[in-house]
C-alpha cells in the first residue's frame, strides 16, 4: 500500500514512552484489520518521550508501508498529538488508542462497525480496568466531576475512539494551545455510541500520567472547559464577605453590651489572614483564565512537526538517484 492511496480506517497512536511495544502494537492491528477485510493505515506521533522512540518507528515504516510516523518539535502532550495524527489521518474512520497496549488493537473493527451516520463517534468503554485501585477510584472520582463541571461531556469517554473522517475534520477546526479532545467532541456532537471492550494489561513500563500530570491536566480541563473556578471563587468570596459581615456585627454587638471587652489580636489577624488567603487563590483562579486568554491571542501552537517518514522516505529516494 503506498503512502497516498486511499484507506478505509486511519489508528492514530500518541508515542511517549512505549516504544518497546509498537512492534507488537503494528501486528496486531494489521492482523485484526485484515481478518476484518479492512484497509488501514496506522499513524505513529512522537511526542518526544523516550529518545529511542523515533528510530523504533522509522524502523517499523520501513518493514511495514501502511505505517507512518510523525516527530513533534517537543513534548506538547497526549491530545495534542493526538490532534496532530486526526489531522494527518487519511481514513474514512479515524480510530485512535494509547500505545500501551491496554486497548486491544482486535476491538477496532467492532468499534468501527458501530460508527455511522446516527453515530458519528464511538467510544471503547471498559467495564473492567487493570488498573491499580487507586487509579481506579481517582479515574472515577475525575470523571463525576467532571460531569459536574462540564455537563455537555459524553458520559462514557475514553482515548479509545472511532470517529467518522467528517467529524474528525470538524475536531482539527479548534486551534487551542492545550486541547482536550472529548470537551471538543462533546461541543460538536451528542450522537455517541459505546462498545465494550476488555482492558489489556500493561506490555511495559509505568503510567506517563504521574499525579504531577495527572493535576495540571485537570487543572486545564477546567479552566478551559469550565466556569467551575470562576463560580467557584465568586460563591467563596461571597460566603467570606458575609461571615466577615456577621462577625463585625457580633463584635459590635459585644463591644455595646460589654460581653468582649477586647476583641482580642489573634482572632483580628486569623480572620485578615484567611480572607487575603481566599483572596489569593481568587486571584490565582483568574491568573489561569487570563493566562489562557493570552495564550490564545498569541495563537501559541498546538503542535509542531519536526519530521515525517514519508519525508525521510522522499530523502533518502533523492540521495541514492
Amino acid at each position: 500500500m503506498g503512502q497516498n492511496d486511499p484507506v478505509a480506517v486511519s489508528v492514530v497512536v500518541p508515542v511517549y514512552a512505549g516504544a518497546p511495544v509498537l512492534a507488537e502494537l503494528a501486528q496486531r492491528t494489521a492482523d485484526s484489520m485484515s481478518a476484518a477485510g479492512l484497509s488501514h493505515e496506522l499513524v505513529l506521533v512522537d511526542d518526544r518521550g523516550n529518545p529511542r522512540a523515533w528510530s523504533v518507528i522509522c524502523e517499523i515504516a520501513r518493514s511495514r508501508p501502511e505505517v507512518r510516523g510523525i516527530r513533534l518539535g517537543r513534548n506538547f502532550g497526549q491530545h495534542a498529538a493526538t490532534a496532530c495524527g486526526i489531522a494527518n489521518a487519511r481514513g474514512e474512520w479515524v480510530v485512535t488508542m494509547d500505545e500501551d497496549l491496554e486497548h486491544p488493537p482486535e476491538a477496532i473493527p467492532e468499534l468501527v462497525r458501530a460508527c455511522d451516520e446516527d453515530h458519528p463517534l464511538v467510544y471503547g468503554v471498559f467495564p473492567v480496568r487493570t488498573h491499580a485501585r487507586y487509579r481506579n477510584i481517582t479515574s472515577e472520582l475525575m470523571r463525576w466531576t467532571l460531569k459536574k463541571a462540564f455537563p455537555d461531556l459524553n458520559d462514557s469517554y475514553t482515548s479509545f475512539r472511532a470517529m467518522r473522517a467528517s467529524l474528525a475534520r470538524e475536531l482539527t477546526s479548534f486551534s487551542m494551545s492545550r486541547p482536550y479532545i472529548d470537551g471538543i467532541l462533546s461541543w460538536i456532537t451528542t450522537s455517541v455510541a459505546t462498545v465494550e471492550v476488555s482492558h489489556g494489561e500493561r506490555q511495559h513500563g509505568e503510567s506517563a500520567y504521574t499525579m504531577k500530570r495527572l493535576i495540571s491536566h485537570a487543572v486545564n480541563i477546567f479552566v478551559t472547559f469550565s466556569q467551575l473556578p470562576l463560580r467557584a471563587a465568586t460563591y467563596g468570596g461571597a460566603a467570606l464577605a458575609g461571615l466577615s459581615f456577621l462577625y463585625m456585627l457580633y463584635v459590635v454587638y459585644g463591644r455595646i453590651t460589654g460581653s468582649i471587652t477586647s476583641p482580642g489580636y489573634t482572632s483580628l489577624m486569623s480572620v485578615v489572614l484567611f480572607a487575603c488567603g481566599v483572596q489569593l487563590v481568587i486571584l490565582g483562579v483568574l491568573g489561569e483564565y487570563v493566562g489562557r486568554l493570552m495564550g490564545a491571542t498569541v495563537r501559541k501552537p498546538m503542535y509542531s512537526v519536526e519530521a515525517t517518514t514519508a519525508t525521510l522516505a522522499s530523502s533518502r529516494e533523492s540521495s541514492t538517484q
